[in-house]
């Protein structure tokens, strides 16, 4: 075939190919552009899953009579004129393919009213003729009206799903925009039917309140709530207690300067900060927002808009990551949650995040049996520095006092169920604690610590051992050697794709070194950053804390369980033990009630 022009109509059609993909894609886009429009009230109205109509209609600045035609124009937009403004783009929508792809692919009507008390519609009937402009009956603000989505392309239509599937993808995007905007008002409905309501949230009772609305009731109670900035970037939001883990990633939602995305950097950093919490194929959930200067963000690196791209990605990877960690770490027993300044104290607790540093617990290392590393695990409970005093001086209060005095979160210790549980009293009600999860958690955290303040340690190898590889890892590799010396590893280049390695990690000599430092360089290739040594330690600790704790079936005395809840009070990551299982459960007093039917 001969190099022909394609006619403007099949131009946008085959752009709507890549913007519209189904009724929710289209929606997308129109609550986008009620958002740059400054809407803070955004109605929306669907029939038949959105394949018969979507209707939005918003507050905003709406859009004057000379310029209606334009905005359904192909390449015509009020959100960028220039290169510079494309380099800092601020608003959701910026390309000016959204309308005119849609209009293409539906019948669409668009009424708008710029100035009180007057009002204009225009009308397309899927092509780029366009009606001339009409008076109409509208209020300051925009409503685009969308029918019939694919009427007149077959073979796109013959593809959309049941109007069941195709409007739960509209009710997800609805959530994920409400949980963007706190400060916009949304109502949706389906068939004349309400489905969704939710108002305005600036306090942050409201806050949570809309959170619970949309994630769910035990998410919002079982969240942290986290605010910090460093080096330019801000990150803000709600994080779940690892022990609120979900079986699937369907409740993360990430959003930078406004715009929900999906991002591998962001995903990776997430996982990490949760590795140590969570139990085997579970997943984080989270609502969080980052901020930063849109000039280190890319966000036309996806005709959907759905990918970003960072221009400084390991920045914020680590940003997230140590943040992130760090407000694990730091949740302890009897915390509240969803406390804003509570948790911002948390973090900000913190300044040298981006520097590496991270709080670990003080607690000093009782006498017991030594292990490979040269570390003491306790194999008395009793002994934990500091704590014991105070436990002695719980077991002589009596109930009485108990009732009157301020408990510490977990509360002082009754007795041990099958040698297994320890039952404890607090302010709330009953706790009940894994006596070798919890213990389990403080050895291991007692290991990480202790290695983190001696330093890595290298074993050189007897036989220095080669590694073939390719000449961008072998660059690689020498550019980093610093960094490899801090993991343990002392490497030399022998050839142009080879490299020897003489030292290595002596807690990880035993393993299969050379495929961990393959797994390293591909990180670094990949991500330019690998954790791959410190996960590697990190179980080894774990299995070495999990057979330095007390076992089951041993008995405590009082003193010795009071002992293990006030350690538990003053460690990291406390409330799961290294495999992600909860180590303590609290039973309230209205609980208990309720299982003996008190007060019915």
């Amino acid at each position: 075939m001969p190099i022909l022009q394609l006619p403007t109509q099949l131009i946008n059609q085959i752009a709507a190919g890549e913007v519209v993909e189904r009724p929710a894609s289209v929606l997308k886009e129109l609550l986008e552009n009620s958002l740059d429009a400054g809407a803070d009230r955004i109605e929306v109205d669907v029939e038949q899953g959105g394949i018969k109509r979507i209707r939005v209609s918003d507050n905003g600045c709406g859009i004057r009579k000379q310029e209606l035609a334009l905005a359904l124009s192909r390449h015509a937009t009020s959100k960028i004129a220039c290169l510079e403004d494309l380099e800092h783009v601020m608003t959701l929508g910026f390309r000016g393919e959204a309308m005119p792809s849609i209009a293409s692919v539906s019948r669409m009507k668009l009424t708008s009213s710029a100035t009180s008390g007057e009002a204009w519609s225009i009308e397309s009937d899927g092509g780029e003729q366009f009606t001339d402009p009409k008076p109409a009956s509208h209020p300051t603000g925009t409503t685009v009206d969308v029918h019939d989505l694919f009427f007149n392309v077959p073979a796109r239509r013959k593809f959309l799903r049941t109007e069941r599937t195709e409007f739960g993808h509209i009710d997800t995007l609805l959530r994920k925009l409400a949980l963007s905007r706190f400060d916009v008002s949304l109502s949706l409905r389906h068939n004349q039917r309400a489905v969704m309501q939710v108002r305005t949230a600036q306090s942050s009772e409201e806050r949570i309140q809309r959170l619970a609305e949309l994630c769910g009731q035990p998410f919002a109670e079982q969240t942290a709530y986290l605010e910090h900035a460093a080096a330019g970037l801000k990150l803000w939001g709600w994080v779940g207690q690892p022990t609120f883990s979900r079986s699937q990633a369907d409740l993360q939602y990430f959003y930078v300067n406004g715009r929900m995305v999906r991002d591998k950097v962001v995903t990776h950093a997430v996982r990490q900060a949760y590795q140590d919490v969570l139990f085997h194929g579970r997943h984080p959930a989270y609502v969080l927002h980052l901020e930063l200067d849109p000039a280190m963000v890319d966000v036309n690196a996806h005709p959907t808009k759905h990918e970003v791209r960072f221009r400084e990605s390991r920045l914020v990877h680590d940003f997230l990551y140590r943040t992130l960690k760090q407000v694990i770490a730091d949740l302890r027993p009897g915390d509240t949650p969803n406390l804003a300044e509570h948790h911002r104290e948390l973090v900000n607790e913190h300044p040298g995040l981006l520097a590496g540093t991270a709080g670990n617990t003080t607690a000093s290392y009782p006498s017991g049996v030594q292990t490979s590393l040269g570390m003491r695990v306790s194999d008395n409970p009793a002994a934990y520095s500091g704590f014991h005093e105070m436990a002695q001086a719980a077991t002589q209060l009596s109930d009485g006092d108990i009732d009157t005095q301020e408990l510490p979160p977990l509360g002082y210790a009754l007795a041990q169920l099958h040698g297994v549980y320890i039952l404890a009293q607090n302010q709330q009600g009953l706790v009940m604690v894994d006596m070798h999860a919890a213990h389990e958690r403080i050895t291991y955290e007692r290991l990480k610590a202790s290695l983190e303040g001696e330093g890595m340690t290298s074993q050189p190898l007897l036989v220095p051992q080669s590694l073939a590889v390719s000449r961008k890892e072998a660059e690689l590799a020498e550019q980093q050697r610093e960094l490899f010396a801090s993991l343990g590893f002392v490497l030399d280049r022998l050839a142009p794709e080879k490299l020897v390695i003489r030292q290595v990690p002596a807690l990880l000599a035993d393993t299969d070194v050379e495929a961990l430092l393959r797994d390293v360089l591909s990180d670094l290739v990949a991500q330019g950053s690998s954790e791959r040594v410190r996960e590697a330690i990190n179980e080894l600790l774990s299995t070495m804390a999990c057979h330095g704790s007390i076992r089951a079936n041993r008995r405590l005395t009082i003193p010795e369980m009071n002992a293990l809840l006030r350690d538990m009070e003053h460690t990291e990551r406390s409330g799961q033990c290294n495999h992600g299982r909860p180590t303590w459960v609290q039973l309230s007093m209205d609980q208990l009630d309720k299982l003996f039917k008190r007060g019915q």
